[in-house]
C-alpha cells in the first residue's frame, strides 16, 4: 500500500543504514540512489511534493543527534503509531513464541503496516526487544473508511456554544486549550473522495488517537498461525501467552516539557499543564483536548465526572445549610434540653442495655449524643430528603442534555456502538467449534450453543450468590462482634475510674459503633479485593461473544456485589437495628445467645450517620491514595535502573514501557467507584446532609488525580469511541428511583421526626411549649421485679422501675407491655408519610422528566444545520466531479471528431 516507489525507497534506505551507518549520517543530495532520482523525475507533481518534503526532513536528520523523545523511526520521518515489546524466553516454549512472533509480524507487513525492530542491545535493560509500528497513508485511509471515521470537509460557520458564563471568566482556560482546533463540518472518510477532505498534510491529517485506534484494530485481527487445528489471531492472545510482553501507543513526549522539532505538538505536556495540576482545581477541563488525545470513551468519563461534580455543588450548598440550621438550633432543641436537664433526664433511670453485666443508667448520660443527633435529625431532614429526590432527577435529565451536546460536538450523532465493541472477541472465536449463518450479514460466523455455555452461567450465578452471602455473613459477624464487646466496653468503662471524664462523650454505644464501623470497612476492602479477581475470571469463563457483552456481564457482577458489600451495613442500621429488640424481660436474641442491639433513646440516625461517614470517607481516601501512590511506586521500581545507567539512550518507547498499564477495564473501575459514591450521596443522604459536600471535595481531587495519573503515570490507552456512559446510566436511574424509597423510610423509621410530629399534634398538653414532655412520653415503664433471673443486673437497687424506648402499656395496666394506641398512631403516621413523600417526589420527577427535553433545542438546530450543510457540500462535490468528467469526455469526443474530420479531409485531398 502507499506509493510503491516511496515505500521501496524507504525500505532500501533502512537496508543500507543497517549495513553502512556512515551513509545515514553523511547523506546529501549527491548520494541519492538511481531509484530516488528516477522517482523525482518521473512522478506526478503531488507525489513529487511529498517526496521533496520527505527529502528535506531526511537530509536534516542525524541519527547520532536523535532526541530520546523522538516518536519516529530511525529515518526521522515515519511516525511510531504503536509499539510491541518482548523478552527472550529461555524456556522450552521459546521456539514456539518466536515462530508466533515471526508469523504475526509477517502478516502485519502484508496488511501494509511498516515495522522496525530495536535490538535488545539497544534497550536500557539489555533484555527487551521493541517492535515499532507505523501505519502509512494508504493503510490509514483504508481502515478509516472501514471504521467509519469522520473527518473535516469544511470549517463550520456555527459559532461554538459557551458553557461558562462571562462573569465566571477565572474558571476558563485559554481559548487555544479549550478549543485547540477549529470546528468543522465532517463526513465519513472515503478513499474515493479524498479531494473532498481538508488534507493539508498527510502526516498530520489523522490525529494520533485515530492512528493508534486503526493500528490496534489491525493488531486485534491479525493471525499468527494455526495451532491444534484452530486459527489463532489477535494481539490480546499473544499478550496473554506472554509471546509479547506489552503493546501500547506512544505518548507525544515528556509531560514536563514541550517537544522539540521535528516532533509534533506535545499535547501530553499541554494536558499536564492545564488539566493535571492540582492548582487548577477550580478551572474547567480541556475536554476537546482530552478527546483528541485519549479518545471519546475516556473523554466522556471526564465529561460525566465533571458534570456530576458541578451538580453536587448545588446539593452540597443545600446540605451544608441544613447542617448549619441543625447546629444553630441545637441549643434550643427541647428533646436535648430535657435529656440534659438533671431534673428530668437525670432522674430517668433506663433499663440495662445488656444482660447481667450491664447496669442501670441515667438518661442524661446521653446528653452529648442527643445534641449531636439533632445536627442530622431535625426539621430540615424532611426538606433535604425531598430536595435530593428532585435533585437526582434534575441531575439525570440535565446529564442527558449534556451528553447530547457532546455527541454533537464530537461527531457522534449518527454513531452506532463502536465496531470494536460489537465485533466478536478472539477468545470466543477460538473456542467455537460450530458456525452459523448471521441473519443480518448472511455470512457464516462462529457460534456456541447455549448448552455449552449453560454450565458456566450456573457457576457464575452460584459464585456471585455465594459471595453476596459471604458479605451478609461478614456483616452478621460484625454484628456479633458489636453485641459481644458491648458488654465488655460497658463493664470496663464502668469499673475504670480513669474513664470517668470521657464517659460523657465516649459511651459504650459510641465506642462499639465506631469500632464496629471501622472493622466493617476493613472487611469490605478485603472482600472487594478478592471478588474483583474472581469476577474477572468467571466472566472470561462465560466466553462472552463480544466486548460489549463481556463488559455488561462484568458490570452486572461487580455492581451487584459492591452494592451488597458497601451498602448492607447501612441498610442494617437504617432499617433493622433496634426494630425487633422486644422489651425488658422478653428480649429477642441472635442465635439465642446475643441480645439484639438497641438504638439510642434519640434513635438510630446518628449511628447510621457514623456508619455512612466512616465507609464513604474511608473508601474515598483509600481510593485516591491507591490511585496516586500505587502506579507511582511501580513506575519508580521499573525506572530504578535507568537512573543508574543514564548514559544510555533511554528512548521514548522505553520510557512509556516502564509506565503502568491503564488496561481495558481501567475506565470500568473509575465508573464503578463514581456510581458507588452516587449511591452514598442519594440512598442514605437523609441521615447525612454533608454527604454531597464530602463527595464534592472528593471529586474535585478525583478529577485531578485521574488526569495526573493518565498523563504521567500510565501508558497511553488505545483510543476508543463512545457516545454515552453506557449501562451505567441505567444503573444510575435505578438507584435514583430506589433512593426515593430509602430516604422516605429513613425519615419515617430511622429518624425521630415522625414521633415528634405525632406528639406535637395529637398528644401534647402544653399550649405554650408543645414539645415539653416528649422525652418522657416516648419512654415506656418496666417493673424491675419482672426481669428474669438470667437477665437482671446482679446488684440490687432501691428503685422498682426502669424506662425503655417504646410505646407500650405500663406494668399496672391490664394489657401490660403490649403496644399502646400511640404506637399504632405513630406507625400509621410513618406509613402515611412514606406514601405521601414517594408520590409527591415521583410526581415531580415525572413532570421534570417530561418538561426537560433530552436534546436541547439549540443542539437540535445545530444538528439540522450541519446535516444540511454536509449534504450540500457532498452534492456540490459530486456535481462538480460530474461536470469535470463530462467536460473531459466532451473534450475527448471533440478531439475524436476533429481527428475524424482531418482524416476525411486528407482522404478527400488525396483523391
Amino acid at each position: 500500500m502507499g506509493d510503491p516507489d516511496v515505500l521501496e525507497m524507504v525500505q532500501e534506505e533502512e537496508r543500507i543504514s543497517n549495513i553502512e551507518t556512515e551513509y545515514v549520517f553523511g547523506m546529501n543530495e549527491q548520494s541519492l540512489s538511481s531509484r530516488e532520482t528516477s522517482f523525482l523525475i518521473s512522478e506526478e507533481p503531488a507525489s513529487a511534493k511529498r517526496f521533496n518534503l520527505f527529502l528535506r526532513r531526511r537530509l536534516m536528520f542525524k541519527k547520532d543527534e536523535q532526541s530520546k523523545d523522538s516518536i519516529f523511526f530511525r529515518d526521522g520521518i515515519r511516525q511510531i503509531d504503536f509499539v510491541l515489546s518482548y523478552v527472550d524466553d529461555i524456556k522450552k516454549e521459546a521456539e514456539l513464541k518466536a515462530e508466533r512472533r515471526k508469523e504475526f509480524e509477517q502478516n502485519l507487513r502484508k496488511t501494509g503496516l511498516e515495522l522496525e525492530v530495536e535490538d535488545k542491545r539497544n534497550s536500557e535493560d539489555g533484555r527487551t526487544y521493541f517492535v515499532k509500528i507505523h501505519a502509512p497513508w494508504e493503510v490509514l485511509v483504508t481502515y478509516a473508511e472501514v471504521l467509519g471515521i469522520k473527518m473535516p470537509i469544511k470549517e463550520s460557520d456555527i459559532p461554538p456554544a459557551e458553557n461558562i458564563p462571562y462573569m465566571l471568566g477565572p474558571l476558563k482556560l485559554p481559548k487555544n486549550v479549550r478549543h485547540p482546533h477549529p470546528e468543522y463540518f465532517t463526513a465519513q472518510f472515503t478513499r474515493h473522495r479524498q479531494e473532498l477532505f481538508l488534507i493539508e498534510d498527510e502526516s498530520s491529517f489523522f490525529p494520533s488517537s485515530s492512528r493508534n485506534r486503526i493500528v490496534y484494530y489491525i493488531l486485534s485481527r491479525c493471525p499468527f498461525g494455526i495451532e491444534d487445528g484452530k486459527k489463532k489471531f489477535g494481539i490480546e492472545r499473544l499478550l496473554t501467552s506472554n509471546t509479547y510482553s506489552s503493546a501500547y501507543p506512544l505518548h507525544d513526549g515528556q509531560y514536563w516539557k514541550p517537544s522539540e522539532p521535528p516532533n509534533p505538538v506535545n499535547e501530553r505536556y499541554i494536558l499536564c499543564q492545564n488539566w493535571a495540576r492540582f492548582s487548577y482545581f477550580y478551572k474547567e477541563q480541556p475536554l476537546d483536548l482530552v478527546r483528541n488525545y485519549f479518545g471519546e470513551k475516556i473523554a466522556m468519563y471526564f465529561v460525566f465526572l465533571g458534570f456530576y461534580t458541578e451538580m453536587l455543588s448545588f446539593a452540597a450548598i443545600v446540605g451544608l445549610a441544613c447542617f448549619i440550621y441543625g447546629l444553630l438550633s441545637m441549643d434550643g432543641n427541647s428533646s436535648s434540653t430535657e435529656i440534659c436537664d438533671p431534673t428530668i433526664g437525670g432522674q430517668i433511670i433506663m433499663c440495662p442495655l445488656c444482660d447481667q453485666v450491664c447496669d442501670y443508667w441515667r438518661l442524661n448520660t446521653t446528653c452529648l449524643a442527643s445534641k449531636i443527633s439533632h445536627l442530622f435529625d431535625n426539621e430540615s431532614t424532611v426538606f433535604f430528603a425531598i430536595f435530593m429526590g428532585i435533585w437526582v432527577t434534575l441531575f439525570l435529565e440535565f446529564w442527558k442534555q449534556r451528553q447530547a451536546r457532546m455527541e454533537y460536538e464530537w461527531d457522534l450523532v449518527d454513531f452506532e456502538e463502536e465496531q470494536q465493541q460489537l465485533q466478536l472477541r478472539p477468545e470466543f472465536e477460538a473456542m467455537c467449534k460450530h458456525r452459523k449463518m448471521n441473519a443480518v450479514t448472511k455470512e457464516m460466523e462462529p457460534y456456541m450453543p447455549l448448552c455449552s455455555r449453560l454450565p458456566w452461567y450456573f457457576l457464575s450465578g452460584a459464585t456471585v450468590t455465594l459471595w453476596m452471602a459471604l458479605v451478609i455473613a461478614c456483616m452478621v459477624a460484625v454484628i456479633v462482634y458489636r453485641l459481644s464487646v458491648f458488654a465488655t466496653f460497658a463493664s470496663f468503662m464502668e469499673s475504670e475510674a480513669s474513664f470517668k471524664h470521657v464517659k460523657s462523650f465516649l459511651t459504650p454505644q459510641i465506642t462499639t459503633s465506631l469500632s464496629g464501623s471501622c472493622l466493617n470497612f476493613i472487611v469490605i476492602l478485603i472482600l472487594n479485593f478478592f471478588y474483583e479477581k474472581i469476577s474477572a475470571w468467571i466472566t472470561k469463563m462465560e466466553i462472552p461473544r463480544t466486548y460489549q457483552e463481556y463488559e455488561s456481564s462484568l458490570t452486572l457482577k461487580m455492581f451487584l456485589f459492591q452494592f451488597v458489600n458497601f451498602y448492607s451495613s447501612c441498610f442494617y442500621v437504617a432499617f433493622f437495628k433496634g426494630k425487633f429488640v422486644g422489651y425488658p424481660g422478653k428480649y429477642t436474641y441472635l442465635f439465642n445467645v446475643w441480645r439484639s442491639e438497641e438504638c439510642d433513646p434519640g434513635g438510630c440516625l446518628i449511628e447510621l450517620t457514623t456508619q455512612l461517614t466512616i465507609i464513604m470517607t474511608g473508601k474515598q481516601i483509600f481510593g485516591n491514595v491507591k490511585e496516586a501512590i500505587y502506579p507511582m511506586v511501580l513506575n519508580w521500581w521499573r525506572r530504578r535502573k535507568a537512573r543508574t545507567n543514564s548514559e544510555k539512550l533511554y528512548s521514548r518507547w522505553e520510557q512509556d514501557h516502564d509506565l503502568e498499564t491503564f488496561g481495558s477495564l481501567g475506565l470500568f473501575y473509575e465508573y464503578l467507584e463514581t456510581v458507588i459514591q452516587f449511591g452514598f450521596v442519594t440512598l442514605f443522604v437523609a441521615s447525612f446532609p454533608l454527604a454531597p459536600l464530602l463527595a464534592l471535595l472528593n471529586n474535585i481531587i478525583e478529577i485531578r488525580v485521574d488526569a495526573w495519573k493518565l498523563t504521567t503515570q500510565y501508558r497511553r490507552p488505545v483510543a476508543a469511541k463512545a457516545h454515552s456512559i453506557g449501562v451505567w446510566q441505567d444503573i444510575l436511574y435505578g438507584m435514583a428511583v430506589l433512593s426515593v424509597a430509602t430516604n422516605a423510610f429513613i425519615v419515617a423509621f430511622t429518624s425521630d421526626i415522625i414521633p415528634r410530629l405525632v406528639y406535637y399534634y395529637a398528644y401534647s398538653t402544653d399550649a405554650t411549649e408543645p414539645m415539653r414532655g416528649y422525652v418522657n412520653d416516648s419512654l415506656s415503664t418496666f417493673l424491675i421485679a419482672d426481669f428474669p433471673n438470667h437477665t437482671a443486673p446482679s446488684e440490687k437497687r432501691d428503685f422498682i422501675t426502669c424506662r425503655y424506648r417504646d410505646y407500650r402499656y405500663p406494668p399496672d395496666h391490664d394489657q401490660k407491655y403490649f403496644h399502646n394506641m400511640q404506637y399504632w398512631h405513630v406507625l400509621a403516621a410513618k406509613m402515611t408519610f412514606i406514601i405521601v413523600m414517594e408520590h409527591v417526589v415521583f410526581l415531580v420527577k415525572f413532570l421534570l422528566a417530561w418538561m426537560i427535553p433530552d436534546v436541547p433545542k439549540d443542539v437540535l438546530d445545530r444538528i439540522k444545520r450541519e446535516k444540511l450543510m454536509t449534504i450540500k457540500i457532498l452534492h456540490d462535490f459530486e456535481l462538480n466531479k460530474l461536470k469535470e468528467n463530462l467536460r473531459i469526455n466532451s473534450s475527448e469526443l471533440a478531439k475524436q471528431v476533429l481527428i475524424q474530420e482531418n482524416k476525411a479531409q486528407l482522404a478527400k485531398s488525396a483523391v
